[in-house]
């Protein structure tokens, strides 16, 4: 088998379909995804929060690349199919180590997530082998990258306290900037965007499935909240508030955006650079959004009147402005501009932030369902008709 047999052919019309081992590969995550949301509504305060975020990058970049080499590489050949499993396995560990991660687990944390980086990366390496593309040197560029930074992964996990978080925030940040530094090398170079062969259209569903797995875990966490609740007038309001803000979230994205995102890169002179800031950089946002507005419904249900108090308040007020901010910027990224709608709808959560004390959770998880729902018929009236 020669190695260019392993690379995805350039369909002339559509796009490649997620195939199925991609969308078995992606239930870890929905495994990955729960044990966060679980984290930070069990233990709300700063520090997990920061835990959550720092973990929920990780989980997203290892996700977010292996989306880039199944673009590029054909998962229904059987060595990239093998692969795909093998990362799978390995995913399972790095997710099942997240409760703990900063605690008794933090080496099997970083060595799953080192091992899913530099192993996949590797094998793109050798599954490019006599290519001479570009974007096969643009692997071993970001082979070099993922080495240097799992240094410092393997030595966090080895390390305890501050100085794991000091270590693991080097190797995350090594990472993230590695795109945007084109994996340069001394003496070697860099690549450009216009190198990265992307198609378009698989990208932007490979991160609609993911966008779709955050939400259907935060369903997953409002239905099992209540039905282990007494079902109150307070609590089926809380229940249908929540239900309401997720299912505009789902719109928000998939009924306004989601399409136009393939469509944008199937005619950019630069797809690379398109798809590396809407969708590496941008849409681990909506995720991020996602999480924090799933702690909030859980909140909200067990204590839907009285008092709202600050966790409730930031995480209802907080992961929806989260998830705007990440629609914002990824209609200005496809788009270049951004509708008044969106604007209006950040104003009117900072105004509910204002009036925070006046309401109970059941009432402020209403109203900021109703700026969602108020944003979604703002942008479905600018759609034009048929």
């Amino acid at each position: 088998m020669t190695s260019n047999t392993l690379l995805r052919p350039r369909p002339a019309h559509g796009h490649h379909r997620v195939t199925y081992v991609e969308l078995l590969f992606d239930l870890v995550f929905v495994f990955a995804i729960t044990q966060v949301s679980h984290l930070l509504i069990k233990h709300f305060t700063l520090a997990t929060a920061a835990e959550c975020a720092l973990l929920l990058l990780a989980v997203w970049w290892v996700w977010i690349f292996t989306a880039w080499v199944t673009n590029w590489i054909d998962p229904e050949r059987s060595p990239v199919r093998a692969m795909l499993l093998v990362l799978t396995v390995v995913g399972l560990v790095l997710s099942a180590a997240i409760p703990r991660a900063f605690e008794s687990r933090g080496l099997v944390f970083a060595g799953a997530y080192v091992a899913m980086q530099i192993g996949r990366t590797a094998f793109v390496v050798w599954a490019a082998r006599g290519e001479s593309s570009r974007m096969a040197r643009s692997y071993e560029r970001m082979l070099a990258w993922f080495a240097v930074a799992g240094v410092f992964w393997i030595a966090g996990g080895l390390a305890e306290g501050s100085a794991r978080w000091i270590l693991w925030i080097v190797a995350l940040a090594i990472e993230i900037v590695s795109p945007s530094a084109g994996f340069w090398i001394p003496g070697v170079g860099r690549s450009a965007t216009k190198d990265w062969s992307v198609e378009g259209g698989h990208m932007a569903e490979r991160c609609g499935l993911f966008v779709m797995i955050a939400l259907g875990e935060s369903v997953l966490v409002t239905g099992a909240t209540f039905a282990e609740l007494a079902w109150t007038g307070a609590t089926i309001a809380a229940f249908l508030a929540s239900l309401v803000g997720s299912i505009a979230m789902w719109w928000l994205y998939f009924g306004t955006a989601a399409d136009a995102g393939g469509e944008r890169m199937a005619h950019s002179h630069d797809p690379g650079w398109l798809a590396r800031l809407a969708y590496t950089y941008i849409h681990v946002l909506f995720v991020a959004g996602i999480v924090v507005s799933a702690a909030g419904d859980e909140f909200t249900l067990a204590h839907p009147t009285g008092h709202t108090d600050a966790k409730t308040a930031i995480s209802v007020l907080g992961g929806t402005a989260i998830y705007l901010a990440g629609n914002l910027l990824f209609k200005w990224a496809i788009a270049g501009k951004v509708g008044h709608a969106h604007w209006i709808s950040i104003v009117a959560l900072g105004a509910l932030a204002l009036a925070t004390s006046h309401l109970s959770p059941v009432m402020l998880m209403t109203a900021t369902s109703a700026v969602l729902v108020a944003l979604v018929i703002g942008e479905e009236n600018k759609r034009p008709a048929g």
